[in-house]
């Protein structure tokens, strides 16, 4: 994805690494024929080395060419290294177009009407470089492809899919980002799909509760958030304990989702 990338946005850069490394290929193996050379007349030298002024001679010349071949070879290992840090400034935009491509590709698990090919994506991909908005600078480029890509791979997708699936297809787009991003854990995405389901806690806590909420909530308390494993919602269950009618107020709100969260409002600002 991204050598596709380099050679649609900076041809010239992809040209000249592919150059490049006909060039290393050359000289390497014109290196491996000279110190195979040199063994073969060692191999059949005759008499003392000493007095074989034509081997000498091929010595001198071999160990001249070998030290030019040395050189280049060095000078392209220095472009090299110059022309991948340039490559690399372009790589968030190739793992988005990754990530997006997964995404597409895993709807077909859900209805076979969903394939999408390759040489679909690969259109939407050349699309979105050749339509997002144009800047000086690399990181500015990169942001405008990332997101006219993202907008377009999900506007194309979601048009062919059943209503039943949009919400999926949109949740599989946001956790999979998110993700790559290193904001979200594969873990957390778990317990958001399954959350209390996998606790065997029978005991019913409060009347005015469901009990899958309960669990849900135990869920919560017991899971560890993000790469750093916080217990961000420990006391949970301790604190709805504590201010048991503010929280009945909350869950009996039509749009909790709306409204500020009993203890930890500000927590979740903060973070």
């Amino acid at each position: 994805m991204l050598g596709r990338l380099i050679s649609f946005e900076q041809k010239s850069l992809e040209d000249t690494l592919n150059q490049l490394q006909e060039e290393v290929t050359s000289n390497t193996k014109v290196l491996s024929d000279l110190e195979a050379s040199l063994l073969e007349r060692l191999a059949n030298a005759q008499g003392s080395l000493l007095d074989d002024v034509e081997l000498i001679d091929v010595l001198g010349h071999i160990k001249l060419k070998s030290q030019e071949v040395n050189e280049k070879l060095t000078e392209a290992n220095l472009k090299k290294i110059d022309i991948g840090e340039k490559r690399e400034q372009f790589r968030p935009v190739a793992a988005r177009g990754s990530v997006l491509y997964f995404c597409v590709v895993e709807m077909i698990q859900i209805n076979w009407m969903y394939n999408t090919s390759l040489e679909q994506f690969l259109g939407l991909f050349y699309y979105s470089i050749s339509n997002s908005q144009k800047a000086q600078l690399v990181k500015d480029r990169v942001a405008n492809i990332i997101q006219a890509m993202t907008r377009k791979v999900y506007r194309y997708i979601n048009r062919g899919l059943f209503e039943r699936d949009k919400v999926t297809f949109k949740l599989m787009m946001c956790f999979k980002i998110l993700i790559k991003a290193g904001i979200l854990t594969s873990a957390d995405v778990g317990v958001f799909l399954k959350a209390g389901s996998g606790i065997d806690d029978r005991n019913k806590k409060y009347n005015w509760m469901e009990q899958k909420v309960w669990l849900n909530i135990l869920a919560l308390s017991k899971h560890k958030f993000g790469h750093d494993h916080s217990f961000f919602y420990k006391e949970l269950p301790e604190r709805i304990g504590r201010t048991e009618k503010e929280w009945k107020k909350f869950l009996d709100e039509n749009e909790p989702e709306n409204t500020p969260i009993p203890d930890f409002e500000e927590k979740i600002q903060a973070d």
